[in-house]
C-alpha cells in the first residue's frame, strides 16, 4: 500500500490542483506533480486526516516531470516532519518511507523511494487562489464552508463566518511562523502552494535548522535573492494571507 501497488479499500486516488505565488510571481495552474491522495481516515482520537503518496509517479500536474522522488528528499522530509512534530511545531507527519527499486536521476543516480504523508487536510492557501481565479462565487463558498467545518467550526458562531475564518487561519500562520523562528527553522520555499490554511508545515525541500545564527541565512539554491531567508519569514507569512482575499466575495 505504502508502495502505491495495492489500493487501499475504498480509496479513490487524486492528485489536487491548485495555483500559488512562486517568489513572488503568480502561477495560476499548479498541483500535485508528483503525489496522489490517496482519501481520508479517522484517526483513533476522531480526527480526520488525509493520507497521501509522495514520489509515487507521474499526474496530470507533472509537466515534464517523473513525478518520482529520489531517497534522499524522502529521508529528509520523514526525519524534519518528525522532529518538527516532536518539538511541538504543527506540522504533517510521515507514516511510512519505502524503495521502490528504480534508480531516479537528479543531479546523480539514486534509489527511488516514496514517502506517505498524513495530514489534517491538503488544503492550501493556493488552492483558494486556484478557486477564485474562475470567479465563481458558489464554488468558493462551497471550499470555504468545507474548510471552515474541518478545520475551524468555531467560526460559524460568528456574525460573519468567513471573516471570522480568515483571522482564525492568520492566527494559526503566526503562530507557526513563530515557532519556525524560535528554533531557527528555515523552510526555503514559502510559496503560497506550500502554505496549508489548516497552519501545519508542509512540503520539506530545501529547509533546514540553522547551525549559528545569521538572519540572512537562506537554505534554497534557487533563492539567489533571499526572499525566503530567515529574517524575511515573519514578513512573507503576513503576505501570504491577502490572496485569501476571494472570500471577501462572500
Amino acid at each position: 500500500m505504502f508502495s502505491g501497488q495495492l489500493e487501499l479499500e475504498g480509496s479513490a486516488p487524486l492528485a489536487q490542483a491548485y495555483a500559488g505565488h512562486q517568489f513572488g510571481h503568480y502561477n495560476p495552474q499548479l498541483g500535485d506533480g508528483r503525489a496522489l491522495l490517496l482519501g481520508e481516515t479517522l484517526d483513533t482520537t476522531g480526527s480526520r486526516k488525509d493520507i497521501q503518496l509522495k514520489g509515487s509517479g507521474r499526474t496530470d500536474f507533472s509537466r515534464n516531470g517523473d513525478g518520482k522522488a529520489a531517497i534522499g528528499p524522502v529521508l529528509r522530509e520523514y526525519l524534519v516532519s518528525e522532529a518538527m512534530f516532536a518539538l511541538g511545531v504543527p506540522t504533517t507527519r510521515a507514516l511510512a518511507a519505502v524503495t521502490t527499486g528504480e534508480e531516479i536521476w537528479r543531479t546523480e543516480r539514486a534509489p527511488g523511494a516514496i514517502l506517505t504523508r498524513i495530514a489534517s487536510s491538503h488544503i492550501r492557501v493556493g488552492t483558494f487562489q486556484y478557486v477564485a481565479a474562475k470567479g465563481n462565487v458558489d464554488e468558493i463558498r462551497l471550499l470555504a464552508d468545507y474548510t471552515i467545518q474541518r478545520h475551524y467550526p468555531e467560526a460559524l458562531d460568528a456574525e460573519n463566518p468567513y471573516l471570522r475564518f480568515l483571522e482564525l487561519v492568520c492566527e494559526k500562520q503566526a503562530q507557526l511562523i513563530a515557532k519556525w523562528q524560535l528554533l531557527g527553522f528555515i523552510h526555503g520555499v514559502m510559496n503560497t502552494d506550500n502554505t496549508t490554511v489548516s497552519g501545519e508545515t508542509i512540503d520539506y525541500g530545501p529547509c533546514a535548522f540553522m547551525e549559528s545564527y545569521h538572519p540572512d541565512t537562506v537554505f534554497s539554491s534557487i533563492d539567489s535573492e533571499g526572499r525566503y531567508a530567515y529574517q524575511n519569514q515573519p514578513y512573507i507569512g503576513s503576505g501570504i494571507w491577502p490572496d485569501l482575499r476571494s472570500l471577501s466575495f462572500l
